[in-house]
């Protein structure tokens, strides 16, 4: 599929890696997750992010999945494939963003350069050098302050866009999300941004401006729906209903691995796959946490349908 990024507002789930109990990879699981996430109508997925614990997989494993996943989107006009270049090294990151696009990724989710601190200048320079690598293509950069401790800002972030226009999009995640979106819609080359963190202060990044959420993927039904709320112009119910969401992921978004781990814990819920297993290092739910899933399946049940794994 080609296309111009921001003409794929909405929402944009990051796929989640299913493991056997061993730890093993469940490819099978992964090709499931991909259909059902699919099935919603989505317009784009991302992968690996931090949902899909890209931080845990061989790059080995990260190449088969990548492959599975093309292997559903590669002929599809009505889907967006966006995959992910998360490597901190420079040399790394230039090899998988040549990976992905000979392999037919549609769009590039670049996280910037995080481990020891590198300087601003070093960070500025990785990225320009991934979005020369990929000019083919669209690119979205991810800014997660609280995940890498990296700090830029609207005024760098559109400087990089203007020397590299193939940079379409932001995804913002810093906390709150609402005042970067609104700087980067400002000035001589607005940039549009959706918005992260599980979507955490969704509504106050679209009252700024934001064109999409990227959550996690395994109720992705609930963030489409406030979406369709949203674009019917029925702010109320939208917020209504990110309410009633809002106290389970503001729980589990505390730390990365909690919402990984419930998210995969709705999914076999649901019959996606067999096994919530992650690798470790992870998080294992505690009975409070596990009976916080299971209301939140039993809540959501007439958005979430039950499919056979």
């Amino acid at each position: 599929m080609t296309t111009d990024l921001p003409a794929i507002p909405g929402v944009s789930p990051v796929l989640e890696v299913p493991f056997h109990p061993d730890g093993s990879l469940d490819e099978g699981g992964f090709s499931t997750v991909v259909e059902r996430v699919l099935d919603t109508g989505v317009g784009s997925v991302m992968f690996p992010g931090f949902a899909s614990e890209f931080h845990k997989l061989s790059d080995a494993e990260r190449t088969r999945l990548l492959a599975v996943l093309l292997g559903h989107t590669g002929n599809r006009e009505d889907v967006c494939a966006i995959v992910s270049i998360p490597d901190h090294g420079t040399v790394s990151a230039l090899a998988r963003a040549h990976e992905a696009v000979e392999a037919g990724a549609d769009a590039i989710n670049l996280l910037p350069p995080h481990f020891l601190g590198p300087t601003r200048d070093a960070v500025t320079a990785h990225l320009a050098a991934v979005l020369d690598a990929v000019a083919s293509l669209p690119v979205i950069l991810q800014y997660a302050p609280a995940q890498t401790g990296t700090a830029l800002d609207a005024d760098g972030i559109r400087e990089l866009a203007a020397a590299h226009p193939n940079l379409r999009m932001v995804k913002v995640e810093s906390q709150p999300p609402h005042r970067l979106v609104a700087a980067l819609g400002h000035g001589p080359r607005p940039l549009p941004a959706m918005v992260g963190y599980a979507g955490v202060q969704l509504p106050a990044a679209l009252d700024a401006g934001a064109v999409g959420v990227q959550p996690g993927c395994s109720f992705v039904e609930i963030y489409q729906e406030i979406w369709r709320l949203h674009t019917l112009g029925d702010g109320a119910a939208a917020r209504a209903l990110h309410g009633r969401l809002l106290p389970y992921i503001s729980t589990w978004m505390q730390h990365v691995e909690l919402i990984v781990a419930a998210e995969k814990l709705v999914s076999v819920r649901r019959g996606w796959f067999a096994s919530a297993h992650c690798r470790a290092p992870g998080w294992i739910l505690d009975r409070t946490e596990l009976a916080l899933v299971d209301r939140f399946v039993e809540e959501f049940a007439y958005l979430l349908p039950k499919v056979a794994a």
